[in-house]
């Protein structure tokens, strides 16, 4: 019967040889880790589900993570530049200083549905120079339609007046 030995993992980083370095010529006592030229680093990460995976190894540009999202309107296109696991509430706030729009007033539309503002860019999909379509509520935009409305209507002067007792 043989043994197996099990592996611990842990945060941190491990060094892991790739082949020996004596060109396979791994005597009988020995693993073939000896003078190895070719050691890489092996890091791990730990994912909020509690999942430990290998990190992905991706290049050091500044601005990492960052996508830019062109967001349309009917009359207008702006191009955001966001975080990738920013939320459409986020954005939503990034363009109520660009079109002067409340957050509350706009609608995001993305692959023909309006989304929520807790959702996540990157778990719906997403990525870098994709369009999303920005719509003003039009319950929100009828109120404002008649509120000015009602501002800018005149008084006519009369000449009676009402007395309060």
């Amino acid at each position: 019967m043989m043994k197996l030995k099990s592996k611990k993992f842990c945060r941190g980083s491990f060094k892991f040889g790739n082949g020996g370095g004596n060109n396979g010529n791994v005597k009988s006592g020995e693993k073939g880790v000896g003078n190895c030229n070719n050691i890489s680093e092996i890091k791990w990460e730990l994912r909020p589900g509690g999942m430990l995976v290998q990190k992905r190894e991706t290049g050091s540009s500044v601005g990492e993570g960052m996508i830019i999202v062109r967001v349309s309107t009917v009359s207008q296109c702006h191009d955001i530049s966001i975080g990738a696991t920013s939320t459409f509430g986020e954005l939503k706030m990034i363009l109520s200083l660009v079109t002067n729009l409340e957050p509350k007033e706009q609608r995001l539309l993305f692959k023909g549905k309006e989304r929520e503002d807790d959702e996540y860019l990157h778990m719906v999909g997403v990525k870098d120079k994709d369009k999303v379509l920005l719509l003003q509520d039009p319950a929100i935009k009828e109120m404002k339609k008649l509120h000015r409305l009602a501002s800018t209507t005149q008084h006519i002067p009369t000449t009676y007046h009402t007395i309060s007792v």
